[in-house]
C-alpha cells in the first residue's frame, strides 16, 4: 500500500500515513486532500479547501498579468532608393517604438532588378543599426529572405529614454494699437 506525507490546513506535518487515513482526517475537517508534490518520496498531500486555493491561484495569475508589459514587434519598411528625409522620418519612428518598449523589425523591400543589388539594402540596415547604437541593439543581423532583407532591433538594456522637451510657450499676443 502506498503511503503519503500529510500536512494539515495550519501547515503542521501530521506525518506519513495511508491515503485512506489522510482522507478521513480531511473529511472530519470538511476540507479536501490535495496532492502537492507527487514526485517526492513519499508523495506530499495537503489538507485544504481546494476551491479557495483555485480562486487564490487565479487571483494571483490575474494580478501578475496586470503588471506585465506586452512587447509588440513593430515593422518599418524601407526601399533601396529611400530618400534621406524619409529615412530620417522612419528612424525617428523606430526611436519612438523602442522608447515605448517595443521591438522593431526594419525591412528593406526589393522589386524587380533591385534584387540584383542586395548590398544596397544591407548598407541601409547597417547604417540604421550604427546610427541607433546608443538606443538599440540588433537582435539579428541583416539577412535576406526572399524579396526582403530585415533585422530586428530591441532597446538597449538599461537605456532610459529621454523625456520629450516641453514646447516653448506661445508668444504673447500683440498689444492693441491705438489709431
Amino acid at each position: 500500500m502506498r503511503e503519503v506525507r500529510v500536512i494539515d490546513d495550519a501547515g503542521q506535518q501530521l506525518g506519513v500515513m495511508t491515503p485512506q487515513q489522510a482522507l478521513v482526517i480531511a473529511r472530519q475537517k470538511a476540507l479536501d486532500l490535495v496532492e502537492v508534490a507527487p514526485m517526492a518520496q513519499p508523495p506530499v498531500c495537503k489538507i485544504m479547501d481546494f476551491g479557495k486555493y483555485q480562486y487564490q491561484e487565479q487571483k494571483r495569475a490575474r494580478e501578475a498579468r496586470k503588471h506585465q508589459k506586452v512587447i509588440e514587434v513593430k515593422e518599418i519598411k524601407f526601399r533601396p532608393k529611400v530618400d534621406e528625409h524619409d529615412y530620417q522620418f522612419k528612424k525617428r519612428h523606430i526611436e519612438q517604438f523602442l522608447a515605448d518598449g517595443d521591438k522593431v523589425k526594419a525591412t528593406v523591400f526589393f522589386r524587380g532588378r533591385e534584387m540584383a543589388h542586395p548590398e544596397i539594402g544591407r548598407r541601409i540596415l547597417e547604417r540604421l543599426i550604427e546610427e541607433l547604437a546608443d538606443v538599440a541593439v540588433p537582435e539579428t543581423q541583416p539577412r535576406m529572405e526572399g524579396k526582403t532583407m530585415d533585422t530586428i532591433l530591441t532597446s538597449r538594456p538599461g537605456h532610459k529614454p529621454q523625456a520629450p522637451k516641453p514646447a516653448p510657450p506661445p508668444p504673447p499676443p500683440p498689444a492693441p494699437s491705438e489709431a
